[in-house]
């Protein structure tokens, strides 16, 4: 799988729970089972995962399998949709690849090939195209206003999750997704109601991609429109605990000017559906060491029971708590030649580089000690962000 040498953790770490949040990306997801490998073959099994797009896509790969089988569902799925299409295009496809070997120009013009095919063809297991053009065949029914039809996603999902495992609620699973007509962001979390297939489809239903999914009366379309990642749910929600969090990226915030037209879509696209994550994470830990300091001024008050009958003491003690976080950061850094189409470029050679490039990723996150101790500081956060080789 990769250079980098995983050794079990001991034990497990000094926190109550363990959360693997997944942000949302396409055909990057892949980098997520990396992600995931990693985690499990050093022990670190998560108690909570969420969650947005094909982060809810893996979420539940994993949610809904035995941990000895979850990386195997992982592999499954992702080798299923990476299946080379059939087309004219891909035929050449391998010899493009051969020739690229080493050269970045062509490996760009062999991703675009993939690209091309995902495009007219669509991605085994995942989505199709319609039988006619979009603009002939409409509908007017929101399940089949789309380009693609993602039944055979459902299916994928059906033989690969067993979602009575998530309702035994023995692992945690969230998957966010956005109200079509409110607009508004609605998380659907296992220790709050049962999770179906339906509800991770409504999480990936991109639009004018896919297609809105009806969850409980109401159409959802994918969680990433207003955000793209599930960290403010999984922190924010009570009660609050000590948290060991991997946050796994697939889109980088930080970027450089792009110089052509290509460059530029890509670049909009990272700035888009990066969520930010740096700019949440200071906020967490600012509102983070302000509980931590009402928890200290609570604990200075020297008659208790005025807590229960002030209103203002009552508020400001149920927002107080010492609880302590490690955020961990892991990013996907996108070679050059992948170009702005690497969300739906669908191919086996790009899976495996993206799957391996999750799995060392982690490895050197893991190399450090003190990822997995609690942190000393005043605010009770620390946060890590993967070291690059």
């Amino acid at each position: 799988m990769a250079d980098q040498k995983i050794e079990p953790v001991s034990g497990r770490p000094p926190f109550q729970r363990i959360a693997l949040l997944l942000q949302g990306g396409g055909a990057l997801g892949s980098y997520q089972a990396g992600v995931y490998q990693a985690l499990a073959e050093a022990n670190l099994h998560p108690d909570c995962v969420a969650g947005i797009s094909i982060g809810a896509i893996n979420a539940a790969l994993i949610a809904g399998n035995p941990p000895e089988r979850r990386v195997k569902a992982l592999r499954t799925f992702w080798e299923t949709v990476t299946e080379t299409p059939p087309g004219v295009l891909p035929l050449f496809a391998p010899l493009l690849g051969l020739m690229a070997n080493g050269n970045d120009l062509m490996h760009r013009a062999v991703n675009r090939t993939y690209a091309f095919s995902n495009l007219l063809g669509g991605a085994p297991g995942f989505f199709a195209p319609r039988d006619l053009p979009f603009y002939l065949m409409s509908s007017r029914h929101p399940e089949t206003e789309s380009f693609y039809d993602v039944s055979p996603l459902r299916k994928t999902l059906l033989s690969l999750v067993d979602f009575d495992r998530i309702g035994s609620k023995s692992i945690r699973l969230c998957v966010g997704a956005v109200n079509v007509k409110s607009g508004n962001m609605r998380y659907f979390d296992s220790d709050l109601s049962d999770i179906t297939v339906d509800h991770v489809m409504a999480s990936g239903s991109l639009p004018p991609g896919f297609p809105a999914t009806k969850v409980d009366g109401e159409y959802y379309w994918d969680g990433g429109l207003l955000s793209n990642t599930p960290l403010d749910w999984v922190l924010g929600t009570r009660p609050r605990m000590d948290t060991l969090a991997f946050q796994v990226d697939l889109w980088n915030a930080r970027g450089e000017l792009p110089q052509d037209l290509i460059g530029l879509d890509l670049r909009q696209k990272e700035i888009r559906y990066s969520s930010r994550t740096r700019a949440n994470t200071d906020q967490f830990k600012k509102m983070q060491r302000l509980r931590r300091a009402a928890q200290r001024l609570i604990n200075m008050v020297p008659d208790q029971d005025i807590l229960e009958r002030d209103p203002e003491l009552a508020l400001l003690r149920s927002e107080a708590d010492a609880t302590v976080y490690n955020i961990v950061h892991l990013i996907y850094r996108a070679k050059r030649y992948e170009g702005s189409a690497k969300d739906f470029l669908f191919s086996r050679g790009m899976m495996e580089e993206h799957w391996t490039a999750g799995y060392e990723d982690t490895a050197r996150t893991l190399s450090r000690p003190e990822v997995l101790q609690r942190p000393s500081s005043e605010d009770g956060v620390a946060t890590f962000d993967e070291i690059e080789p």
